[in-house]
């Protein structure tokens, strides 16, 4: 029989799971007030600005995003429409397409990036100091590799 979760560990989980819901509201609130587009567009934004050529396929947008993107074509297609991104064939095989951030997008993603990191301060560096912040850092790291590991043995392997 495998062990159940202790109270201790069942009131984490609970804690993590609306703290996680309360400061992305929190920070999609400031963002909003400041005059900004939702936070997905920024994540995108960055990931774009941070490759070394500014363009990812969307398979690999996919996986270096923040947030869950279950509309990730939906959300890359508004970001065309503002003109913050295009799409281009992609020159390694001619086949598939990338997704690029434009001039715009880049001038988007820094202005942005201003009232967010207001944001994070206001509902996280505020409350915290730099060892708390680096405690809980750590703390996260632990349970991300464990269901990195999970993931990883569920995936299926090519014979």
């Amino acid at each position: 029989m495998k062990r159940k979760p202790s109270p201790e560990i069942t009131a984490a989980w609970i804690r993590l799971v609306r703290i996680q819901g309360r400061l992305l509201g929190a920070v999609e609130h400031d963002l909003k007030r400041a005059g900004f587009p939702p936070l997905s567009w920024y994540d995108v934004l960055l990931e774009l600005a941070r490759s070394p050529m500014g363009a990812l396929r969307p398979v690999e947008l996919e996986k270096q995003v923040l947030l869950p993107q279950y509309g990730l074509s939906r959300l890359i297609e508004r970001l065309v429409e503002a003109g913050l991104v295009r799409r281009r064939v992609c020159e390694v095989d001619k086949r598939g397409l990338v997704v690029e951030i434009t001039d715009s997008g880049r001038e988007l993603q820094k202005k942005m990036w201003n009232a967010y990191s207001a944001a994070i301060e206001r509902h996280i560096g505020s409350k915290l100091s730099d060892a708390e912040a680096a405690k809980l850092a750590a703390l996260l790291d632990r349970l991300g590799a464990c269901c990195e590991a999970a993931a990883q043995s569920d995936a299926p392997t090519s014979a």
